[in-house]
């Protein structure tokens, strides 16, 4: 096994089943980082908090005094520059809280067998050099609008953010298409943490 083990950029639109493949990843004994969960701990820090309220007003709050993160998505996306903002806010935090868990990992004893890194606008932030590899999980827009309208989310809204899909695969190492079953996904996960996993840090 590598001594440092390789870190991986898991990508892909919204409504492709990034969540799903990295729980995937960290069934085979992957150490996983989701942005969904760096972000809320990021939603309930004080100068995050006096922010958004700053800048949205405090109803976007919920009864806890955390943000409330479909109410200040709705916000964000109905104000001008709103997403502009909290890109701005966020994405340093979510950088150094990535490059510290990356160095926490690799310094561990035992160090795992590979690192898996969730990160949605990977390619349209300019991350793909910081990975030993990207991996785009991505599906057909059908079937991601229906997932995405399924939790209620405006995917038209939400996809204009994001590269299309075609250009995500075009600058990724791997890709595979989630339009099938949970077992097709795990199959592919399972090929890809067996590659990268013996491939350690380039």
């Amino acid at each position: 096994m590598p001594s440092s083990p390789a870190c991986i950029g898991l990508t892909g639109g919204i409504g492709s089943g990034k969540s799903a493949a990295l729980q995937a990843f960290h069934r085979r004994g992957a150490a996983v980082l989701s942005a969904d969960e760096v972000v809320h701990r990021l939603y309930v820090d004080p100068a995050v908090v006096q922010a958004v309220v700053a800048r949205f007003g405090s109803e976007v709050l919920a009864d806890d005094g955390s943000v409330d993160r479909p109410a200040l998505g709705a916000a964000a996306m109905a104000s001008d520059g709103g997403m502009a903002f909290l890109e701005e806010l966020l994405h340093p935090r979510i950088g150094d809280a990535r490059t510290s868990w990356i160095e926490e990992q690799r310094a561990a004893d035992p160090t795992p067998p590979l690192l898996v890194c969730e990160v949605p606008l990977l390619f349209e932030v300019g991350l793909a050099d910081r990975f030993d590899a990207v991996l785009v999980v991505t599906a057909s827009d059908d079937v991601r609008r229906a997932r995405v309208e399924a939790r209620g989310q405006d995917f038209d809204a939400r996809a204009a953010l994001q590269w299309d899909e075609d250009r995500k695969v075009a600058a990724a190492n791997a890709s595979f298409v989630n339009d099938g079953t949970e077992a097709e996904l795990d199959a592919w996960v399972g090929d890809m943490f067996r590659v990268w996993a013996a491939h350690g840090a380039a």
